[in-house]
């Protein structure tokens, strides 16, 4: 399993899917050998995930330098230096590494997991090296019409995309709009592309902190609604959020008294600082540091209601965090497209608080409603079906079958010459 996103890294909810990949993978009959960089290459580490790291876990460490971080002179570095992304560095190493792994260890599969394209890279090279059957987890869109930014870098993704498309055994998304898009540009290997969403560790929750017992009265206090997670200034621009709150506030329609949006570890504090002074919006926000894993379920099972950005330019995506949400039972406003596929699955769980992130008119006309709803007892909840299906445990089920039709398929193929 060659994943850039493992523990010791903190800051990113990328990490679970691997990581929870390798807690329950071996109760379905697979052991996971992983292959991830040396922890100089992330910018945030921390040690509260690498106890939920299962003991017998083979886990090797590659050479690798962040380019940006370790390679910048004066604060710049050459363009090819990051192509396809700040640690092509990890490559060389990884390859040898995971050679060696290969010849002690016999594994039947090779995984890669994006959003770090060079795991992919170095999949493509062990693969060509070994036969061994791919499974390559796009998980998003990797090239798209607008990213990324660089010419070249997009080019370069477009290169390794038509790679993994002509010699992985799947190709394995996160959503369904995702695999469309892949279907279509490959079509050649439309049959060979999968969706495995992602999901919640019910392990996770049942050992977080409890919530406090005793919470003032609703009638007493503002709905505390929380985003938990990177604000990206642009998938996840507030600037609309920050207007209609402005907005509210002047025509006397919601006040701080009434909502309180607690901004928890968004790496942009500042940015968001700025642009909720120029909306009048501040006394609405919160702006609160990154706190432990099971701290941060603990706090969604403990506020009021739950916030999701996501731009129309990520229709095709869901962030990770939406099972997270729904398995801590709360309601969850979404400002996304309607018609994209975060929406989608707030809908089938029975959620329907749901407005354009772009748009100042829907998000007025949804906040009060939501306060209103709230206040009488009468916001809705996710669907308890809906949140059983998204178990981490469930998606390492599917994992296992494809893991299975892999190997399968290469024994019968080998066992024809």
């Amino acid at each position: 399993m060659i994943a850039y996103h493992f523990p010791p890294l903190a800051g990113s909810s990328g990490i679970q899917r691997t990581l929870r990949f390798v807690q329950h993978l071996p109760a379905l009959g697979w052991q996971p050998l992983v292959l991830s960089t040396h922890p100089r290459a992330y910018e945030n580490t921390g040690t509260d995930l690498l106890a939920e790291v299962p003991p017998d876990t083979v886990v090797r460490r590659a050479f690798a330098l962040d380019t940006a971080r370790h390679l910048q002179v004066a604060g710049r570095y050459l363009g090819w230096m990051a192509r396809p992304d700040r640690w092509i560095s990890w490559k060389y190493a990884a390859v040898r590494e995971g050679l060696k792994m290969i010849n002690e260890f016999k594994p039947d599969a090779i995984w890669s997991t994006y959003p770090i394209a060079t795991a992919h890279v170095i999949a493509s090279a062990l693969q060509r090296k070994s036969g061994l059957p791919w499974i390559a987890d796009f998980r998003d869109p990797m090239a798209q019409d607008d990213y990324p930014a660089d010419l070249r870098t997009r080019q370069m993704f477009r290169d390794i995309e038509a790679d993994v498309a002509a010699h992985a055994h799947c190709c394995v998304f996160t959503t369904p709009g995702a695999a469309r898009i892949y279907q279509q540009r490959f079509p050649d290997a439309a049959q060979r592309m999968q969706v495995l969403e992602n999901g919640y560790d019910e392990e996770s929750f049942a050992s977080a902190p409890p919530p406090p017992s005793h919470a003032p009265q609703v009638a007493q206090r503002p709905l505390v609604m929380l985003h938990s997670g990177i604000v990206y200034p642009s998938e996840r621009d507030p600037t609309q959020l920050f207007a209609a709150l402005g907005q509210l506030k002047r025509s006397g329609t919601l006040t701080p008294d009434d909502l309180r949006i607690r901004f928890r570890a968004s790496v942009h504090d500042d940015l968001l600082r700025t642009l909720a002074q120029a909306q009048d919006a501040q006394d609405f926000i919160e702006l609160c540091p990154a706190i432990a894993y099971r701290e941060a379920l603990a706090e969604m099972m403990a506020v009021d209601a739950l916030l999701v950005m996501q731009a129309s330019n990520c229709n095709a995506q869901i962030p990770a965090k939406i099972y997270e949400y729904l398995r801590a039972g709360r309601p969850i406003l979404a400002l996304t497209d309607p018609a994209g596929d975060t929406a989608d699955v707030l809908r089938r769980a029975g959620l329907h608080d749901i407005a354009r992130l772009d748009s100042v008119d829907e998000i007025t006309q949804v906040l009060p409603r939501l306060v209103r709803d709230w206040r009488a007892g009468k916001t809705e909840l996710p669907q308890a079906l809906a949140v059983e299906q998204a178990s981490r445990r469930g998606r390492s089920r599917v994992l296992a079958d494809l893991l299975v039709q892999a190997t399968t398929a290469r024994s019968s193929t080998v066992g024809t010459r």
